[in-house]
């Protein structure tokens, strides 16, 4: 395997060389375990940790490597290995973290297509594709909607469910896919590029890792069997894990995601939900809040029925989301930079102490 298989660039090479980094072995993170991470290299895999003083220096999670993040090592035993930098990144997945305001939590780096993996049962729900797709725009990735479990719905039902997505999402590939039958997985396996790096969304239980074993021809992840009083796989992911297909594609696996926060929408949520901004540029005043005003063109659409109004609600209520975090992330800011104003006086004053 080359580090080309691996996803490497003619730029990554450049920055390597212009920052000094070409003594150094190159890796893909391909696992995070804990802060102890698995990099593969072009000859072998190492389990690495960050160097000390990386670490000391990291400001938040971000400044931590994540699964697909390109990184340079030195390589200290048969398989251990110490990470002294981390390569730009050219896209990073993220959502809100859970329970941390002003936090994100990193999903997976370097991504070039989001793979949207939802079951056609119970977990089918519209908002929520909405939201993995925003996620997506906001990183400037590929979004592709995978339906998964077909098999499960009765005559007509699939019709039903793309016909649903169809008034809500436009312009974005839908694959349907079923493991009983094994429809539909081929179409999926064409749509991989080599080279590309994709990264599976979705709960837990909807068919992530049953799909990653039909592109892989092997039974990479471990799939639990579907409980009868949900008609939903048991969930057995339980870490990021990069794979390289045999056609050349590269697949990161993810745990499935109960919360879909919402972290930085810049651009995300205005290409997820562009009719309603589009609509909002014949508003009559700049600074409508599309809530009450007359002459509002967002809810003159809604009132003649040419503006869905699920697909309203939905985005006020992920623009709040999104409002919150900034503020969140601001006053987070705010108090971390007085805490190190606080702690710079801390340290002046014992130096001057000394003397």
């Amino acid at each position: 395997m080359t580090l080309k298989d691996l996803g490497y660039t003619p730029a990554l090479e450049t920055y390597s060389n212009d920052q000094g980094l070409d003594s150094f072995e190159v890796g893909r993170v391909i696992a995070e375990h804990r802060e102890r991470y698995a990099v593969r290299t072009a000859d072998s895999i190492f389990d690495a940790e960050l160097l000390g003083n990386l670490r000391f220096t990291a400001e938040s999670r971000e400044d931590f490597p994540a699964v697909g993040d390109w990184v340079a090592l030195s390589i200290y035993d048969e398989d251990k290995a110490l990470i002294h930098g981390i390569y730009p990144r050219h896209s990073i997945i993220a959502r809100q973290a859970v329970g941390k305001k002003g936090e994100k939590q990193i999903i997976a780096t370097n991504i070039d297509f989001g793979l949207i993996v939802q079951s056609v049962n119970r977990d089918f729900n519209i908002n929520r594709l909405e939201r993995y797709l925003t996620i997506c725009h906001s990183a400037e990735i590929e979004p592709i909607i995978v339906l998964s479990k077909i098999d499960l719905l009765e005559t007509g039902g699939l019709e039903i469910a793309l016909d649903e997505i169809a008034n809500r999402i436009k312009d974005v590939k839908v694959v349907p896919v079923s493991s009983q039958t094994v429809n539909g997985y081929k179409k999926v396996a064409d749509i991989i590029e080599k080279g590309k790096t994709y990264c599976l969304l979705g709960s837990s239980g909807v068919g992530k890792s049953t799909l990653l074993n039909h592109l892989s021809g092997r039974e990479l992840m471990e799939t639990g069997e579907i409980s009868e009083s949900i008609d939903r796989g048991k969930h057995v992911t339980t870490h990021r894990e990069l794979v390289v297909l045999e056609n050349g594609g590269i697949l990161i696996d993810n745990p499935g995601m109960r919360e879909v926060g919402i972290a930085d929408a810049t651009g995300g949520l205005e290409m997820t939900f562009d009719e309603i901004l589009e609509l909002a540029e014949d508003c009559k005043y700049k600074d409508c809040t599309h809530l009450h005003e007359e002459e509002c063109a967002i809810l003159e659409a809604l009132a003649e029925g040419e503006l869905d109004q699920d697909a309203y609600d939905n985005y006020l209520k992920m623009y709040k989301e999104k409002m919150h975090y900034e503020a969140s992330e601001e006053d987070k800011k705010r108090k971390d930079k007085g805490f190190g104003k606080m702690m710079k006086q801390v340290k002046k004053a014992r130096k001057q102490n000394r003397y």
